[in-house]
């Protein structure tokens, strides 16, 4: 039997703020760097999801106890239908990949801006794929109050449109406790009140009272900051009253979405006091600050994930899905239970081994795309034992020595296929000058290659008749 426990708090007059998504709309996707280019009939191509396989996703012997999808910031919208196909494909999917699910969950951001016709298109479609067996539990997010209500009735018509008994609620299913929380205004950051966090508090000692054995799920839209990839976008209000709340539970698998960030990257699982993952998107991607492709890169929309979490009697095997392009990337991630943060294998200081290039690895200068002011560089991709996030790009003056331009760029690992080799512009550089190019591979931790790939180029001549030579 499937239990209830519910709370829920006033809110207070909504504030609209423009945020990262608020700015996205304002932008046309297609409108994205146009540095990062990979030359589409150049080398082999890395397969995002070459090291998953069906012998991986099969778990081996007895079936799991329980299954459920778990995905987040779907942003139906009023005015356009294609995070709507986005959302329909994704339901297909699922069924199709998990055909039995005991529940679905939504980590928040249902819609774009929580309209009466948003939830309507999220809810048809939702039951129309929905699997009769499958207990449905929403969270709300911080865009599904940015309908000029006031924050109370932006919950309540949450309520209304989804079916929730509360914006934060408990439920026992098979056994194992769910635990959603609602964030309570439209802050981008998200407000979790000290009440709802007592009621968190109060749910968690039911739950451990139960069975301490067993995994305890919570799900909150905006992640705690310091957690998981992209948590520099959580909460600061009380932020140290919910973990620490949390941390007294090691069994606690904390799902949080908003950030937008990749399911790819290995930093989107967080172990210390207790498990902390995100949920990518359903709708589009967002990346970190301080690259040259930008935080919102070229073919961004394109991207559409999900989670898929199977219970075991021993462990919790959390699977990633790109939607996108019907496979799934990385191996799946294994918790052992009963839970012991001493064995805690996706830890902060998990990867201190530095990515490196291979002896036969090349970088080249591409004379087509170099210009007077800007060089092209072509490289082979380097390799890491988990991924290649970045590359910092030095331009040394062949005369002088002196450092004059440098910058990060992604590995682009977003992409399926990843591309190799990869082609970047070094941009603001002198006419017919000579260049040390050199390249640095760094991965997701922050380990830096020891030995660079380096090439020398020129940049070309402008003319007075301004030809290039």
């Amino acid at each position: 039997m499937n239990e209830i426990r519910t709370g829920q708090k006033d809110g207070n007059i909504f504030s609209k703020e423009m945020d990262r998504r608020a700015f996205l709309q304002k932008t046309t996707l297609a409108a994205s760097a146009t540095i990062g280019l990979s030359l589409a009939n150049s080398l082999n191509l890395i397969s995002a999801s070459a090291a998953s396989s069906a012998s991986i996703m099969n778990s081996g012997g007895k079936g799991p106890d329980l299954v459920f999808p778990v995905i987040s910031d779907i942003h139906i919208h009023n005015s356009s239908n294609k995070t709507l196909e986005k959302f329909k494909t994704t339901l297909e999917q699922l069924n199709k990949a998990v055909p039995k699910q005991d529940a679905f969950l939504v980590v928040g951001d249902l819609t774009d801006y929580g309209y009466t016709s948003e939830y309507d298109k999220f809810m048809s479609a939702y039951h129309a794929h929905k699997q009769p067996g499958a207990v449905s539990m929403f969270a709300i997010g911080n865009h599904d109050y940015w309908n000029g209500l006031s924050t109370a009735d932006a919950q309540k018509r949450f309520l209304a449109k989804t079916g929730m008994e509360s914006i934060y609620y408990h439920k026992v299913i098979k056994g194992y406790h769910f635990i959603v929380l609602g964030t309570e205004d439209g802050l981008t950051e998200g407000t979790f009140s000290v009440e709802q966090i007592n009621w968190l508090s109060e749910q968690l000692k039911i739950a451990q009272a139960d069975d301490w054995k067993k995994p305890i799920f919570v799900f909150h839209h905006q992640p705690i900051k310091g957690t998981v990839y992209g948590s520099e976008w959580g909460f600061s209000q009380n932020r140290d009253l919910f973990y620490d709340t949390l941390k007294e539970y090691p069994q606690v698998i904390s799902f949080s979405g908003h950030t937008h960030y990749p399911l790819d990257d290995p930093r989107i699982i967080h172990q210390k006091d207790f498990t902390s993952i995100g949920t990518s998107t359903g709708a589009y991607l967002w990346l970190d600050a301080g690259r040259i492709q930008g935080e919102v890169p070229e073919g961004a929309d394109v991207l559409n994930q999900a989670l898929i979490v199977e219970v075991h009697n021993n462990k919790v095997l959390i699977k990633r899905r790109d939607i996108h392009c019907n496979d799934w990337t990385g191996d799946p991630f294994e918790i052992s239970l009963p839970a012991n943060k001493q064995k805690f294998t996706y830890t902060e200081d998990r990867d201190k081994k530095a990515p490196f290039f291979t002896k036969d690895s090349m970088l080249a200068i591409n004379q087509e795309m170099t210009s007077a002011t800007g060089m092209a560089i072509m490289f082979t991709q380097a390799k890491d034992e988990l991924l290649v996030h970045d590359y910092k790009v030095v331009a040394i003056h062949a005369n002088s020595g002196e450092v004059v331009k440098e910058f990060l760029a992604f590995s682009e690992f977003y992409k399926d296929p990843v591309p190799n080799p990869l082609t970047l512009t070094i941009d603001g550089l002198q006419a017919n000058t000579a260049y040390q190019i050199e390249v640095h591979a760094l991965d997701a931790y922050g380990n830096v290659c020891s030995k660079p790939l380096k090439a020398l180029g020129k940049t070309k001549t402008t003319v007075a008749a301004n030809t290039v030579l």
